[in-house]
């Protein structure tokens, strides 16, 4: 793995506050909706303080909605227990600079209980920690990497709320998909994203137009499964700023508008064992030479997709994206190289991997890691043989399972799982099933504008 450029140290960050070069430094962690939420800390503070005793926020962060409400109903806080306050302990191997920010460092932290100092366990990062130390147990090492995708609108943030998110402008307009011309256009912003990402510590492989107007991808490098969260995060946050700051703006919607192309979030995956590709070996699955371990890895993730569904496809909006002939997949098929099936296997060898098209573009990376991991090493454990290789066109074959239809079913599935509720806990299932189902009701009450169309007049 190249070094990257933007990674600070205590003593690197001492030297940068001297000379004034940095005098902000960000300290986050990310909600359940995977949203970065935390402190600006004056620099120096920081150092005399935070870096080495950490922090306090209010527990609430991790029971609230899109609308920052405490709701009610959940066991970890709550107003009988009088919100209280957690402790933000900073993770300084994530400490970098944010270069798309004026003078600004940022880290992760990790969020523990202020009592036992353990690791709050409904943390989203503390999830991808507890099946990463499960993997390390197993002789583990799993790396991944998100394939993210947006679109980019010429409309401001504030212009677009004004607007009510209706009739936006896109950054083209025609579809671009790998086109050079088209994606020259926004080379301003992207170009920019690409640059403040490297400076940054997050290394890029490239950007690229997809499959709706104004519609973008960014990948980033093949890294440490939690690294890898940790850099998917920052890289929303940069994207958001920086458009901000251009008086544009960039959305993560899994599916923005019902005529256009849904944004995903590919997941690729691969187990590694004594500095080699534990997925790579001498058995034939169809054209791929792969190990055992890869065979039930893949058997283990696809089973349990359903009962784990509301970690790839959180919002209710997520599952308007599973549709036809719209590159989301819509079955729980795998295949070799073959973009209309749920999962995907690519290289070979050392860059043998599995690829997963479930998640959106609007999920929590620590959430679909946890997911991945959990299923699969479960896979590993049970030795669950995947079904057969899939060939052809996955849309147009009714017999192959399908992934849930609705965040409502997803949550009922979730919240019914006996494997969900061995591996995490009661506790933090009936936690995510209270959060997923607050959002499912709070969109049963609201009336949208298909409503308002269909019926204002003709009814």
């Amino acid at each position: 793995m190249p070094e990257s450029r933007g990674m600070l140290t205590l003593t690197s960050l001492e030297s940068a506050v001297q000379s004034d070069d940095i005098d902000t430094i960000l300290a986050v962690f990310t909600d359940l909706y995977g949203r970065f939420v935390g402190k600006r800390f004056d620099a120096d503070f920081f150092l005399e303080s935070i870096a080495r005793d950490g922090t306090h926020g209010c527990d609430y962060l991790l029971t609230v909605d899109m609308e920052m409400e405490p709701i009610s109903g959940y066991a970890f806080a709550n107003w009988e227990k009088g919100y209280g306050d957690f402790h933000l302990v900073p993770d300084l191997s994530t400490l970098r600079r944010a270069t798309w920010l004026d003078r600004t460092a940022i880290v992760i932290c990790d969020v523990l209980d202020d009592s036992t100092h353990d690791l709050v366990p409904v943390a989203p990062r503390s999830l991808l920690r507890q099946q990463l130390e499960v993997c390390t147990q197993m002789g583990y090492e799993a790396f991944s990497a998100s394939e993210l995708e947006y679109y980019l609108f010429s409309d401001s943030f504030r212009e677009a709320f004004d607007k009510g998110y209706m009739k936006l402008d896109p950054a083209g307009w025609y579809i671009e998909d790998y086109h050079a011309l088209q994606g020259a256009r926004t080379e301003p912003f992207n170009g920019s994203l690409r640059r403040h990402l490297r400076d940054s510590g997050v290394a890029v492989e490239n950007t690229k137009g997809e499959w709706g107007l104004g519609q973008h991808e960014l990948n980033i490098r093949y890294t440490p499964a939690l690294e890898m969260a940790d850099r998917h995060c920052i890289y929303k946050q940069c994207a958001k700023e920086l458009a901000d700051s251009m008086g544009m703006s960039v959305s993560f919607m899994a599916k923005y508008d019902q005529d256009s192309a849904g944004s995903s979030c590919h997941v690729h995956v691969s187990l590694w064992k004594n500095e080699k590709n534990a997925f790579f070996g001498g058995s034939k699955l169809g054209p791929i030479s792969c190990s055992d371990v890869f065979k039930w890895f893949l058997g283990g993730w696809i089973e349990k997709v359903p009962e784990l569904m509301v970690f790839y496809a959180p919002t209710v909006n997520s599952y308007k994206r599973y549709q036809s002939g719209s590159w989301a997949p819509t079955s729980l098929a795998w295949s070799h190289d073959n973009r209309t099936a749920g999962f995907r296997v690519v290289g070979s060898e050392s860059s043998l991997r599995i690829e997963c098209r479930i998640p959106g573009a609007d999920c929590n990376p620590y959430l679909v890691y946890t997911a991945a991991l959990a299923s699969g090493l479960a896979g590993i454990r049970n030795r669950i043989e995947p079904p057969p290789i899939f060939e052809g066109d996955a849309y147009n074959v009714e017999e192959l399972p399908q992934v849930p239809k609705t965040l409502e079913e997803a949550t009922e599935n979730f919240s019914k799982s006996s494997f969900a509720r061995e591996t995490f806990g009661d506790f933090v299932v009936d936690h995510y099933t209270h959060f997923f189902k607050t959002e499912y009701e709070a969109f049963q009450a609201a009336v949208t504008d298909w409503e308002r169309k269909r019926y204002f007049e003709r009814i």
